[in-house]
């Protein structure tokens, strides 16, 4: 008479840790190590029906049948999709792109979510649960995707091009021990007690309240950062406005850092490579741009060489990357509850890298929708470059001849 006993205290010893395979495997070598009547006696003391301790005989004489796998081949109840053979296809045209908004299709106007999905399909006389849906979605290759930022006006087919001539500037000037600045305007913000994404750590179970709507407050108003990166000394400036984002209010940031910063760090420059996207208060197309950098040059006699990213790049723009990301990584989740708090987070940022940051407020009220006529732009001191002329000029003083 075998004794069940050591049997069955050294499968229970080890049963949670083993899986279908190996529960079988471990009988059927406690049957085989039992000798005659093993296999009725391991299946009493391990509850493992007989069948199931034979097929783990097989295994241990044929080591090769072995794979990774816990089962056999066509094991298991049949595929879902075994069983409805037009559920993948009816699935497929769901999540067509033209589901969202046609009147004939079951889905419409709502998110593909594996509930909503299931409920369609169910309504197509299909038997399925919300649960399946992920298994049939990764059969047809599908994946939750985030929005990409890519896509930022057309594609000009000299857009890779010119970066070259940007880049090649860039070097010289720096290599000449003269400035490379690049400049944008960031996101407007409302000052108030408003959400601002993110998140931070905080006392559990204390959240920082805030306003259910984000409708600006007319006694607080917003804020403009205007920011300008010196690529070279990895400092940023950034002048708030409280008015309209306009060429002069651009161009009077720039003249803030010369005050504040360019002069005393680069003292006997004679010229600024200014780097800017194509769009906003600093557009090429802008023509007060242009009469505004051109006061500028007159009143410090400095001269101003300006590259703009093409459409589609303003991402690439230096400013956007190595200075506004870093402010609003900054200030996640923190209200913007005053015009102070703005500017002490801006000047508060800091990197590994040694960024720093000063910020400063413009009060100025800056008017919008002055014209600039033909007369008055054919007055400026403005020199074209012969690649891309709209998008690379030197603007210099009235009194100073243009180097050719």
């Amino acid at each position: 008479m075998i004794d069940e006993r050591p049997i069955r205290t050294r499968y229970q010893a080890v049963r949670s840790s083993l899986n279908e395979r190996g529960r079988r495997l471990h009988a059927a070598a406690e049957a085989v190590s039992a000798g005659h009547g093993g296999i009725a006696a391991a299946s009493r003391a391990t509850k493992v029906a007989r069948s199931t301790i034979s097929r783990g005989l097989k295994d241990l004489k044929e080591p090769g049948s072995l794979t990774g796998q816990v089962r056999r081949k066509g094991a298991g109840r049949p595929t879902v999709t075994a069983q409805d053979a037009t559920l993948l296809g009816d699935l497929e045209r769901l999540l067509e792109a033209a589901t969202m908004g046609d009147p004939m299709r079951p889905l419409r106007w709502v998110s593909k979510s594996h509930e909503k999905l299931a409920t369609a399909l169910r309504g197509m006389g299909h038997k399925v649960s919300a649960s399946t849906i992920p298994k049939l979605l990764e059969r047809l290759d599908y994946r939750r995707h985030v929005n990409r930022k890519t896509k930022d006006g057309g594609q000009h087919p000299d857009r890779d091009a010119q970066f070259e001539p940007i880049n090649a500037k860039a070097r010289a000037c720096q290599a000449a021990g003269q400035p490379v600045i690049s400049v944008d305007t960031k996101k407007k913000e409302l000052i108030g007690a408003f959400r601002n994404p993110g998140s931070d750590y905080g006392p559990k179970g204390k959240p920082v309240e805030v306003d259910v709507h984000d409708f600006e407050d007319k006694a607080l108003g917003k804020v403009v950062p205007y920011g300008v990166y010196d690529v070279g000394a990895n400092s940023g400036y950034v002048s708030l406005g409280i008015d309209h984002d306009t060429a002069q209010f651009a161009v009077n940031a720039m003249r803030l850092w010369l005050a504040k910063l360019g002069h005393e760090r680069y003292p006997a420059t004679p010229k600024v490579m200014v780097t800017a996207d194509c769009g906003g208060s600093n557009g090429p197309r802008l023509r007060l741009w242009k009469v505004e950098l051109q006061r500028l040059a007159d009143e410090t006699g400095l001269v101003f060489q300006v590259c703009h990213y093409p459409p589609g790049t303003s991402k690439w723009n230096k400013v956007e990357h190595r200075l506004f990301c870093h402010i609003t990584q900054n200030w996640r989740a923190t209200p913007l509850t005053s015009r102070l708090v703005v500017v002490d987070l801006i000047a508060s940022t800091t990197t590994q890298t040694g960024l720093t940051v000063r910020c400063e407020l413009d009060t100025n009220a800056y008017e919008k929708g002055i014209k600039v006529s033909d007369a008055e732009l054919a007055t400026l001191n403005l020199q074209r470059d012969a690649f891309h002329p709209d998008w690379n000029y030197t603007i210099s003083p009235q009194n100073q001849e243009i180097e050719r």
